[in-house]
């Protein structure tokens, strides 16, 4: 196998035939690595590719990975969620392509959407933190009741509960587009003053 055979895009409809498979490959990995996850049915991530809130790596017709985006909170807040790779494909970086695929996916739909993820999975929060999410608590996460009953298929549900919803063993982080817009703007006076500087010293009008 190789890297160069396989292709990141964005799921339709086309790709719903792949549904159980992907649910399979979710939970089996959760199995292998004694985590909690969420499970989904079948028809859920059907409805993910059809509704072109999803993306899918192909290795030709073989489905090697996937992901999904959702939006909560009346559109304040979207999900990426369900990241998953082969086993015979992982270490060969498709999960970082299959989550900026999916970041990308997001910021096209939702642009002004704060990002968010809940994961047990020390390369994901790695992936996350590359690409400007930052860990915060859960209170800073959506309050849509519909995505916390999400977490009832888990086996950790009963943490969550305990905790009443303030905590639990996944990690939750968050990218704010109006914090990274706000970080961009902070330069702007002085590529200003770069360019006035520039244009007087070659007396460029």
């Amino acid at each position: 196998m190789s890297s160069n055979t396989i292709s990141v895009v964005y799921a339709d409809s086309v790709h719903a035939k792949y549904a159980q498979q992907i649910c399979d490959m979710i939970y089996e990995s959760a199995l292998s690595r004694g985590t909690g996850i969420a499970r989904r049915s079948p028809e859920y991530i059907a409805a993910k590719m059809t509704g072109g809130k999803a993306v899918v790596a192909l290795d030709g017709e073989r489905l090697v990975g996937f992901s999904y985006i959702e939006c909560w909170g009346h559109g304040d807040f979207v999900a990426t969620s369900g990241l998953i790779v082969d086993p015979e494909y992982r270490h060969m970086g498709l999960a970082e392509q299959i989550k900026r695929k999916t970041f990308e996916l997001a910021r096209r739909r939702f642009p002004y959407a704060k990002l968010f993820s809940i994961t047990t999975s020390l390369p994901v929060m790695k992936l996350n933190s590359r690409m400007g999410y930052v860990p915060v608590t859960f209170s800073e996460l959506t309050e849509d009741e519909e995505f916390w009953q999400g977490c009832q298929g888990c086996c950790n549900y009963d943490i969550l509960q305990r905790n009443k919803r303030r905590m639990c063993l996944c990690t939750g982080m968050l990218y704010d587009p109006a914090k990274e817009t706000a970080r961009q703007s902070r330069l702007a006076p002085y590529k200003m003053y770069l360019k006035n500087i520039t244009k007087k010293l070659f007396h460029l009008k």
